[in-house]
């Protein structure tokens, strides 16, 4: 038995309550475990009597595994009467049996030796208000991810002085092309028709930027984009179609030109705003990047200058902003540029606030990696899932690698956080700071809407970057901030690809296995590229087929029911088909293992 290969520990992903009823623990181990026990009860099961009584528990089978690289996750779900729970493990690797407790290993003699004082995991308390909580809304929702200065040009009143007429090619890093509020606006009818319920926009106050991450006044909506009356009749108009409204909240940075920053480059150390942002020599020398640490900024960027999120000021001047945008614009949620550099003071500060005056108020953090320190029910709800992009991506850059990698990689996403966590992660395969879906798959169309066909049935939240509705495509930041085509989207030339898109939000609208985190992959198709996974509803399970190899492959169907999507499919007969190369079957199935 290796025993290295093991690991569980009373905390984080590996033991928490997913409410106050049901307590989720999981344990990793080497491909070398048979079978896993938990034997588990209350820690007073056998009264209080100075340690010298003896505690036994239920012995009970963990059955339910996903397979990562190196390892097997294996989950239980424990139904404690009196919210605590005492427990250790019985791990079967052959004929070899260890029993694991907090402080380690032990044979079965070790175990029961007189005087031996056995460490059990233990859940203290399963406290209600400790629970984890993330909005249940946010399931539901198909987002769709705004660029708002390329999105759509609603009034050309307020263009920029510098505006270029609207064209659906290559763009330029400081291009100002004149979209705007009133655009959005105009185009709620097209996202509603869409299927959209859930709209995420970049930065809209007011900023000398395109992006406007380089924000001079967070309570002022720039003045190219509109003003603040436009910005609350959008999301009164967007919530009036069934659409939530999340902003950009950019709070790890000012612009340079911000009043504070400002006074601090006047004023120096005598500035009441010195401490207000990371300045490490005075005085403040101008007209260079940052990387000789002078002052700490967003990277190198020398006109974002990084705030002093520790500051308590900071923080209440922080705080105000956001009070204020939820009570001028009724907004749903915020999602925070650079969100693991913001300080976690500060963050379990604003969810305090947040949660109680809108108690389904969403946060959610840009973070690229392993986000589990945030992601504990007291500051994020979740955060932009680059992980699962990244594993999707990547099947079809190694053409070498069989599905297991895909299942692998899948299931590393989903046994990163909490099961409350997953269910409102932030999944997307394109935005602002990548490059285009198209390109990522290639310049083919098949592999795109493979992609987004996992993309659609995965626990999480799905979210749609603009443009990609219509396969629109683009490289790396700013080519991927192409203006939208809606010349040819008006004209009809993108029905088709509006029409696929318009499929596969239906389906996830419709189908709860869709949005449900339960699913396994059965490998049921002998070829070694072909993904099969079957996802496990309340009402309803449906399977998956992903045809990656370079030649048809034979499906067998006779144990399922109605295709629910498909492209390059073929029925042959009742009981089987032909998937064609880079072709996607969906299946409504009566499977449940």
């Amino acid at each position: 038995m290796i025993l290295s290969a093991i690991y569980h520990r009373m905390s984080e992903q590996y033991c928490y309550p997913l409410d106050s009823e049901q307590l989720v623990i999981n344990i990793k181990t080497g491909y070398d475990i048979d079978e896993v026990w938990i034997i588990w009860g209350d820690p007073y099961d056998a009264g209080i009597m100075g340690g010298s009584e003896h505690w036994s528990g239920k012995r009970e089978e963990i059955y339910f595994k996903k397979r990562l690289k190196d390892h097997i996750w294996w989950t239980t779900t424990l139904r404690p009467e009196y919210k605590r729970c005492k427990y250790y493990f019985e791990i079967h690797s052959g004929d070899e049996c260890m029993y694991l407790f907090e402080d380690g290993f032990l044979t079965e003699d070790e175990m029961n030796m007189d005087g031996k004082m056995l460490s059990y995991f233990i859940m203290p308390w399963m406290n209600p208000a400790d629970v984890c909580k993330t909005p249940a809304w946010v399931n539901d929702t198909v987002w769709y991810q705004i660029f708002p200065e390329r999105f759509c040009n609603g009034d050309k009143s307020i263009d920029p002085e510098n505006v270029l007429p609207w064209q659906t090619g290559k763009v330029g890093m400081k291009d100002f092309y004149g979209g705007d509020i009133r655009g959005i606006r105009d185009k709620i009818p097209y996202l509603k028709d869409l299927g959209i319920t859930g709209i995420y926009l970049n930065p809209i106050f007011e900023s000398k930027s395109n992006h406007k991450y380089n924000t001079r006044d967070y309570k002022k909506v720039d003045p190219h984009f509109g003003t603040n009356d436009d910005l609350r009749k959008l999301v009164d108009e967007a919530h009036e179609a069934g659409i939530r409204v999340m902003l950009d909240a950019v709070f790890n940075h000012t612009g340079a030109d911000h009043p504070m920053w400002q006074d601090v480059l006047s004023k120096g150390q005598e500035s009441e705003y010195a401490d207000w942002y990371m300045v490490n020599k005075w005085p403040i020398e101008q007209g260079r990047d940052t990387r000789d640490g002078r002052y700490y900024s967003f990277a190198f960027a020398e006109y974002m200058p990084k705030l002093n999120t520790n500051n308590p000021a900071v923080q209440d001047y922080l705080l105000d902003i956001v009070k204020f945008w939820i009570e001028t614009f009724d907004i749903d949620g915020l999602r925070f540029d650079v969100g693991n550099e913001v300080s976690h003071s500060f963050l379990k500060a604003l969810r305090y606030m947040t949660g109680r005056m809108k108690d389904d108020f969403y946060l959610l953090g840009e973070i690229w990696h392993d986000s589990i320190s945030w992601l504990h029910g007291d500051e994020y709800d979740s955060v932009m899932n680059y992980p699962l992009s990244t594993a999707i991506a990547d099947f079809w850059v190694y053409k070498n690698r069989g599905r297991e990698t895909f299942e692998y990689d899948i299931n590393r996403c989903f046994t990163m956080y909490y099961s409350q966590v997953n269910d409102v992660l932030f999944n997307l395969l394109d935005s602002h700071d990548t490059n285009r879906l198209l390109e990522k798959a290639g310049h083919n169309i098949d592999i795109f809407y493979q992609q987004l066909a996992v993309l659609f049935t995965m626990p999480g939240s799905p979210c749609i970057y603009y443009g990609t509705e219509v396969a629109m495509d683009g490289t790396y930041d700013p080519d991927c901030r192409r203006c939208m085509p809606w010349d040819e989207i008006d004209s009809g030339k993108k029905d088709p690809e509006l029409g696929e898109m318009k499929k596969l939000i239906a389906m996830r609208k419709t189908l709860q296995s869709c949005k449900s985190r339960n699913f396994h992959f059965p490998n049921d198709v002998p070829q070694e590229r072909v993904i099969s996974y079957i996802k496990i509803g309340d009402n309803e399970s449906i399977q998956v087929y992903l045809n990656c190899e370079e030649k048809d492959v034979q499906i067998d169907v006779r144990d399922f029911g109605e295709v629910l999507y498909s492209r390059k499919w073929m029925a042959d007969s009742l009981e089987s088909g032909t998937l064609g190369a880079n072709g996607i079957l969906i299946l409504r199935t009566s499977k449940t293992c």
